[in-house]
């Protein structure tokens, strides 16, 4: 899969189907050392999001468009990135 959503990039092996990295640009400019936005798709975000949690990242929100839906974390040092899941 590889797609161009205007402000979004999203790439994936196309064979295999498997995880996908999403490429997001943002208008405005970064304050701290988060200079690029990952958002990852693989396993389902009922399991990978608490054990992501478990590992450090807090949550801080959850999101919805029609066709996705993702909740936004953030590492220890404050680094924001996204871990989605296309919904129909």
């Amino acid at each position: 899969m590889q797609g161009d959503d205007g402000g979004f990039v999203f790439l994936q092996r196309p064979a295999d189907g498997g995880p996908v990295l999403g490429l997001q640009q943002v208008p405005e400019p970064r304050a701290g050392k988060n200079r690029v936005h990952v958002d990852l798709t693989g396993e389902p975000r009922s399991t990978g999001v608490p054990r992501l949690v478990g590992l450090g990242p807090n949550v801080l929100g959850e999101h919805e468009v029609p066709g996705l839906r993702w909740t936004v974390l953030a590492d220890p040092e404050g680094n924001e990135f996204c871990v989605g899941e296309h919904v129909e």
